[in-house]
């Protein structure tokens, strides 16, 4: 994994890609991410679309949670989880935006 992340091992799996429509989709199928097994596994849907006002894209993101038996995902959870994507995406636009070259 990368530094400063929490999960030492996780293993993705590739559901969709979709190039035409400009969708990506994946699961995690083991390893930390899945919270000492009390997670089947966490899906994840990435959509990109052309801005309305014409200039940029609109990057939608979903995650869908599978839990095992009773355990309930914590709201503190999510928002963490939420956060951490959130700046991972402002620094990629940062990046491109500064780099226009790059892509």
């Amino acid at each position: 994994m990368y530094a400063g992340s929490q999960f030492k091992y996780v293993k993705h799996k590739v559901d969709a890609v979709d190039k035409e429509n400009l969708r990506y989709g994946y699961s995690v199928i083991e390893g930390d991410a899945l919270m000492n097994n009390a997670l089947e596994k966490i899906v994840y849907e990435t959509k990109v679309s052309p801005s309305p006002s014409g200039g940029g894209s609109i990057c939608k993101n979903t995650s869908k949670y599978y839990t095992i038996g009773e355990f309930e995902i914590q709201e503190e959870q999510i928002k963490a989880g939420k956060d951490k994507a959130s700046a991972l995406y402002k620094a990629i636009e940062a990046y491109l935006l500064a780099n226009p070259d790059a892509y």
